[in-house]
């Protein structure tokens, strides 16, 4: 794009934030064939690359964050996949070149992940991606990238980018990155947001015109690259990078202050946690409790956890709480979250499958173990237990009746265990028309599923992204409708999903009668600001008016 006028191109954003730079376009070169040896002498080559790339990655992890680290153990257990390996060596062994043996086998798995229905595939996709490279620039150097121009403070463009060159990245030159490929639910974009590092992916053709130096502006909201942005854009985008500093004083200022609303009205606000690990950053005292536990992580790795590991990683959460309510979500397995050897293969549309509570009750092999540690926790502090992905209502009343079943077993064998409040998740169109029927002890709605099934479009699909709608009047309607039962049974009914965590959308939340709000740990100053703003005579106004 070596013309001067101000050019838009629309991506997807994958991590908010907004930056002025220069565009750093990294060119990767080419890797280099090998000139092949005798099969033995392929095969040492080949073993020989790969410890080579397992030890760069364990160096990556050792120094990692618990996440990232997370990311780098996958690829690196795939090293020592027999199932993955074996047929490269055999191939080897027949004659081939390692270099080609390695990529022809590494790019039949990745088109198999890439054509998946779920994000967790696409993401899966890229550490494969990752790995090929990693080994074959072991094998064979390529070309060394054409790193851009050498200005600090600049926008990183690249057409990929894979987790651990990520982590190889120094960020602190960077302002953000924009992407001609990529996916918001790629492990680069959680990396992203972890950090807080603007990102824009998928820029696609666009991206060939980019022109290393140029100006340009990246808007992780919009997600959007505006190459050459005239006047009129810089001095708003300027504007707006003052304001969102001064905002950030702002939040960082309420972060100690309970939630309330310009009427004075008090709102809870509560954390999702993801993985337990990251807790070590943030300050219990910031929010009123845990709204939303994760136990995915526990579930990540070749083998199941037992109920002493899934035990110490419930226990931990409860002593970060520090006496605060804690809700711990049983394994919603299945749709995005494909665990191998639990959840079932070759589904015909996956989010609609046995997946969440389904999977849990038809697997009770699985659940009960995860059920006896919960059972156990509850002893330990104020813990409440939820089940996603719930359809029926008998289908909690199973729910119910085996975590009873557990507790009795325990109690009967002397085993410190409690019974906690159990409550579900509302993503289904169903649970949400029928809430009244089920027999939870609380509800905690889902909007990313439950905008996903009302408006029948992924988020994670561009084509569609414009229908993906959390402000739909279809939507809202569904949430104010189960605050309104919920409340008029007395139940406790909160919301966890990215919607709670949109400055934007808060007040659309309040208004509905939501006053619990469950957000990542990065959101809780930008929402208890948001909820600061807001009041209920204003809005009713407006909805009236």
């Amino acid at each position: 794009m070596s013309e001067r006028r101000e050019t838009v191109i629309q991506g997807i954003p994958a991590s908010r934030g907004l930056a002025i730079g220069s565009i750093a376009l990294r060119q990767a070169g080419p890797f280099l064939r090998r000139v092949a040896g005798t099969p033995v002498e392929e095969h040492a080559a080949l073993e020989a690359a790969m410890a080579k790339a397992g030890a760069q990655l364990a160096a990556l992890a050792a120094c990692a964050e618990p996440m990232a680290a997370a990311i780098l153990e996958f690829q690196t257990a795939l090293l020592e996949d027999d199932d993955l390996t074996r047929p490269i060596f055999e191939r080897v062994a027949a004659g081939e070149a390692a270099d080609r043996a390695w990529a022809g086998v590494l790019e039949r798995e990745i088109a198999e992940y890439a054509a998946g229905d779920d994000e967790n595939f696409a993401a899966r996709a890229g550490d494969l991606a990752d790995l090929r490279d990693r080994v074959l620039d072991a094998l064979a150097p390529g070309a060394p990238a054409r790193p851009g121009n050498g200005a600090e403070q600049a926008i990183f463009a690249a057409e990929d980018l894979t987790p651990s060159r990520f982590l190889e990245t120094d960020w602190t030159r960077y302002l953000g990155a924009a992407l001609k490929a990529g996916s918001p639910a790629g492990h680069v974009a959680l990396l992203a947001r972890a950090r807080g590092t603007p990102l824009v992916v998928g820029l696609g053709d666009a991206f060939e015109r980019l022109a290393d130096g140029a100006l340009a502006v990246l808007d992780g909201e919009a997600g959007r690259l505006i190459v050459n942005p005239d006047a009129d854009r810089l001095s708003a985008t300027q504007a707006r990078l003052q304001a969102a500093a001064a905002l950030s004083v702002t939040e960082a200022e309420l972060l100690d202050r309970p939630a309330t609303t310009a009427d004075g009205e008090r709102v809870l606000v509560l954390v999702n946690v993801d993985d337990p690990a990251l807790l070590a950053t943030l300050d219990p005292r910031h929010c009123d409790g845990v709204g939303l536990t994760r136990t995915e992580f526990l579930f990540q790795g070749s083998v199941l956890p037992d109920e002493e590991a899934q035990l110490r990683a419930y226990a931990g959460v409860l002593r970060w709480a520090e006496g605060r309510p804690v809700i711990i979500r049983t394994l919603d397995a299945g749709g995005d979250k494909p665990i191998p050897g639990l959840t079932p293969e070759g589904e015909g549309n996956p989010f609609l499958g046995l997946r969440g509570l389904r999977l849990s009750l038809a697997r009770q092999d699985v659940f009960r173990v995860q059920l006896r540690a919960l059972a156990r926790a509850a002893a330990l502090g104020p813990l409440k237990v939820m089940a996603p992905m719930v359809s029926a209502p008998d289908e909690f009343s199973m729910f119910r009746a085996l975590f009873e079943d557990v507790l009795e077993e325990l109690l009967a064998n002397g085993v410190a265990a409690a019974r906690p409040e159990l409550g579900m998740m509302v993503e289904v169109p169903a649970a949400a028309l029928n809430v009244a029927a089920f027999p939870a002890d609380f509800l905690s709605i889902g909007s990313n599923d439950l905008i996903q099934y009302v408006m029948a479009a992924s988020r994670d699909e561009p084509a569609v992204a414009n229908l993906y709608r959390p402000h739909d009047p279809a939507v809202l309607e569904l949430i104010r409708r189960v605050v309104e039962v919920a409340s008029g049974q007395g139940r406790e009914v909160s919301l966890c999903g990215e919607m709670a965590a949109d400055p934007a959308l808060v007040p659309l939340l309040l208004g509905a009668g939501l006053r619990r709000l469950s957000v990542a740990p990065a959101a809780i100053g930008r929402v208890k600001a948001a909820i600061g703003a807001w009041r209920r005579a204003a809005s009713e106004s407006g909805r009236h008016g």
